[in-house]
């Protein structure tokens, strides 16, 4: 018979499940079902307050540009500061920024300037949460179940991107993209609401002795001592620069000339959404021995959606490509998170997210503001076809380095720091 403790034991949910997990998951999944929405929606309030491709590509600089300013300070800072309180601040910037982007939408129209202004606070929001999220994520989850506790905590982020994908490309066809931009800013406040109830005080606290720089050089160190993360992340610096240009601004022209408008794009987001939702359940069963080989293999998909939108392709053919796509990416993320959790520190957590962050977003402002400029000089569908081969190149240059190679899942990770080993350390360094 069942003992009334089993019982009781399935209700609280598996062991990794806990309380900072649940709240964790249930925030991150608020926030990516209205920032889904909302990238679509800049996008097309951009053009329909007469801009074009160029416009559309200033204003996603604009929102990059200050992450990657700020990112590096973001991850000091959350390793220093309990993380949840950092999390709760940056949400807080985002819900005002947004909210009055959202206002400055609905009430008149809207300038590019004005755009770029808020779009680039919330960039600013985003540059000291990212690193706070990622470090709390990866030292709430304990056990040999860490690959299954990420592919659940993406599982529910990337199902609520499908949703806001999808609700937010019907969105802005039906209402405007100003009411997809206040539901992204109440999406924020609630967010901000579940982190505020996080418990830190179990999580060693980084010792507040030194300063800045030796914190970011302490985290260079351990950034730059491992093969296979800064190769990785120099790769993705290349590969989410010109993703991010096929997708922020020739996805939007493309499906606007040939596609139908804001409608069948939403819905090819949606799919990619889709994918990636069956690619973390796929990865909650499969645990590839070899991490980051088998994630950097299920890496050259991305190529895809860019030679689709370079045809283009039918609407039902460019769902199908993204479907692909999103269940191919999910499988390098997992592996790559599985990789940080059992290979870095929990008190440098933060400080190496930073530096991942950095490294993958630095060059998304340029391509981004370049893609206009691109267009002009060798046209739409030379771009978009340059996308796609940058991707090949880079990915398979990553697959010549000996540790993504040969880096494999172990049970345990690294041993947790305490304020003593880091202050023993930054005694050896000073």
């Amino acid at each position: 018979m069942t003992s009334a403790a089993d019982t009781r034991r399935r209700l609280r949910g598996p062991e990794w499940a806990g309380r900072n997990y649940t709240l964790l998951t249930a925030a991150a999944f608020v926030t990516s079902l209205g920032s889904n929405g909302a990238l679509i929606a800049a996008a097309f309030a951009v053009l329909e307050s007469g801009g074009d491709g160029g416009d559309v590509g200033l204003v996603a600089a604009a929102r990059t540009l200050p992450l990657v300013l700020f990112l590096l300070i973001g991850g000091a800072v959350a390793d220093r500061l309990p993380r949840h309180r950092v999390m709760v601040a940056a949400n807080a910037l985002n819900f005002l920024s947004q909210g009055a982007f959202a206002a400055l939408v609905l009430l008149g129209e809207p300038r590019l300037w004005q755009m770029m202004l808020l779009t680039a606070l919330g960039g600013t929001g985003q540059a000291f949460f990212s690193p706070a999220a990622e470090g709390m994520l990866l030292s709430t989850v304990r056990g040999e179940q860490a690959g299954r506790a990420f592919a659940v905590f993406r599982m529910a982020m990337q199902g609520a991107g499908l949703g806001g994908a999808a609700l937010g490309g019907a969105m802005v066809a039906v209402a405007g993209p100003g009411w997809v931009l206040a539901v992204d800013a109440v999406a924020f406040a609630v967010a901000g609401s579940l982190r505020a109830f996080l418990d830190v005080d179990d999580i060693p606290r980084h010792g507040r002795g030194g300063g800045l720089l030796t914190d970011l050089r302490e985290g260079w160190q351990e950034f730059s001592g491992r093969p296979w993360l800064w190769t990785i992340v120099l790769q993705f610096s290349v590969v989410n620069a010109v993703v991010a240009a096929a997708d922020a601004v020739y996805g939007p022209l493309v499906a606007r000339d040939h596609l139908g408008g804001a409608g069948p794009w939403g819905l090819a987001l949606g799919f990619f959404g889709a994918g990636t939702v069956v690619g973390a359940l796929l990865m909650t069963r499969w645990k590839p021995r070899r991490l980051l080989l088998a994630g950097t293999l299920f890496l050259f998909p991305l190529a895809l959606p860019s030679a689709a939108l370079a045809i283009p392709v039918p609407i039902g053919v460019l769902c199908a490509t993204m479907f692909a796509t999103g269940v191919t990416l999910e499988v390098f993320g997992v592996s790559w998170m599985t990789a940080l959790h059992q290979e870095i520190p929990e008190d440098k957590l933060s400080r190496v997210s930073a530096y991942d962050w950095f490294g993958s977003v630095a060059m998304v402002p340029v391509a981004t503001a370049l893609a206009g400029p691109a267009e002009s000089a060798f046209g739409r569908t030379a771009s978009l076809w340059g996308c796609a081969a940058v991707v090949v190149v880079v990915t398979a240059a990553v697959l010549f380095v000996p540790d993504v190679r040969n880096l494999s899942r172990r049970t345990k990770r690294v041993a947790l720091r305490t304020p003593a080993d880091a202050e023993a350390d930054r005694g050896l360094v000073g």
